[in-house]
């Protein structure tokens, strides 16, 4: 995970602006000549008033580190810092095979879009902010709105033009459809949905850049809408509020029998939001040329005594955000998959079975729950690792630090190649000399809470994954009570 690629992360510049700010002699290495002077000073004070002095050098102190946190939280490109010129951040942009490692990932960016953002805790200046204090705002008032429909599904049809012609006659805003889901032939057949659909702007994925236009995402569908959006912006992802029409809806907690007041609620901002971490992922082809056959020197407990080659060499043909996870199968053959997995260029282990899963918090309720992970909040900072049907009863799922880098590449005895999905999507074939490369990308997915961030998770669990439900034990009588205590 290069640097360039990341926001600003906790203790990458923050350690090195403060440590500036200090005197010279605060490292304690060579007394300074005004230190005795300064003793003298504070023995001259009272107690009381040397514990209000320094009461309040603390407190300007935090307010200077908390105006300095809030620029550092903007995304590159919108505010111009100058960093120290001593900083380590500095060092490790200027080495190129230097990565920084942040075990708790990259800190999320904090814009959405052209104008949405947290809104600013002004009473905590830590690094991570408190889940229940994050709450969407605007910079200013929301123009663009995309709205995504599930394709294929003549349901929506009907909520699909409500919304439209809410937003466009109501809230006049301008709103982006797909162009296939303008040409719908449900829609070209309505004339009087005629006058909505002619102000509607179209866009082909793929061939249209809508990153920076977009204010905010409404999504119709089940779960699947969100991955959809998700993947349409690589970069800084708008707000999404996704209502629940399709099948399962676990990342969708908004009821459309009341989007005109959900939707104006959002509007005027203070919503709270789920900041849904991404994995960025890189393919990169051709990195280990001899790679097949090699014969590589490792250590009795699997490690090798140097790291993995190189990140310069190889060439990178994909590059993408996955929200879910990131799966590596066997593929149509019949023998076992054989990958090798590498934690920040550490060779942890070999996983033998039909696969392994790559996952962020949100999707360890999809596919990783079925395979035997745990279920873990969005909130969480983590990267699960979890094998798909392995060959060692004792390889069970793991749980690693968001700010780690994962590299999986076929083994140099495999029988066969592999393949790879992201999201579900652009499925590929991994040979040898392949890599993959995982870590936490420092673009979130803000979605919407129907009520705040915990309620919405635990309810999901309970009415789409019927968690922990079961029939309730009879509660025992009084004769049955009295007679188990007399016997």
């Amino acid at each position: 995970m290069e640097d360039s690629d990341r926001a600003p992360s906790p203790g990458s510049s923050a350690g090195p602006e403060r440590s500036n700010a200090r005197p010279a002699g605060h490292s304690g290495l060579q007394p300074t000549p005004s230190r005795p002077s300064r003793r003298r000073e504070n023995q001259s004070k009272s107690p009381r008033r040397r514990r209000e002095g320094k009461r309040s050098q603390r407190q300007g102190d935090g307010h200077e580190q908390l105006l300095w946190e809030i620029e550092r939280r903007r995304l590159p490109g919108q505010h111009e810092h100058s960093e120290p010129s001593g900083s380590t951040s500095d060092t490790a942009e200027s080495s190129p095979k230097r990565r920084a490692h942040f075990l708790h990932g990259p800190y999320p960016a904090t814009h959405f879009g052209p104008k949405a953002c947290i809104l600013p805790n002004p009473t905590s200046v830590m690094h991570i902010q408190d889940p229940a204090s994050q709450r969407l705002t605007w910079n200013k008032p929301p123009v663009n709105v995309l709205v995504i429909r599930k394709i294929r599904d003549e349901s929506l049809v009907e909520p699909f033009k409500e919304l439209c012609r809410f937003l466009v006659e109501e809230k006049q805003m301008m709103v982006y459809v797909e162009r296939r889901v303008a040409d719908d032939d449900t829609l070209c057949k309505d004339e009087a949905f005629g006058s909505i659909r002619n102000q509607l702007c179209t866009f082909r994925e793929g061939y249209d850049d809508i990153s920076d236009c977009i204010d905010l995402i409404i999504c119709l569908g089940g779960d699947g809408t969100l991955l959809y959006a998700s993947s349409l912006f690589q970069g800084s992802v708008p707000p999404v509020m996704a209502f629940h029409l399709g099948s399962l809806g676990f990342l969708t907690p908004f009821k459309f029998e009341s989007y005109k007041t959900e939707v104006a609620k959002v509007f005027e901002g203070n919503a709270a939001i789920t900041l849904r971490s991404r994995l960025k992922v890189k393919v990169v082809k051709d990195l280990l040329p001899s790679a097949h056959g090699r014969e590589e020197q490792q250590e009795h407990n699997g490690l090798p005594p140097r790291g993995h080659s190189s990140s310069e060499a190889g060439k990178v043909t994909l590059q993408l955000q996955v929200l879910n996870e990131v799966v590596v199968d066997r593929g149509p053959s019949s023998y076992l998959s054989n990958v090798d997995l590498y934690l920040d260029g550490r060779l942890i282990t070999s996983v033998q079975g039909d696969g392994v899963i790559v996952s962020t918090p949100t999707g360890s309720t999809a596919y990783a729950a079925a395979a035997g992970a745990s279920m873990i909040h969005p909130n969480v900072p983590a990267i699960m690792v979890t094998p798909i049907c392995p060959h060692s009863l004792s390889f069970r799922p793991i749980v690693v630090p968001a700010g780690v880098e994962l590299m999986i590449t076929l083994s140099p005895d495999a029988r066969n190649t592999a393949w790879v999905s992201f999201d579900g999507r652009k499925r590929q074939e991994i040979q040898h000399g392949d890599c993959i490369k995982i870590t936490t990308s420092c673009y979130p997915v803000p979605s919407i809470c129907c009520h705040d961030l915990v309620y919405d998770w635990f309810e999901s669990l309970a009415q789409c994954l019927h968690w922990n439900v079961r029939k309730r034990q009879a509660r025992l009588t009084e004769a049955s009570d009295s007679s188990d205590t007399e016997n």
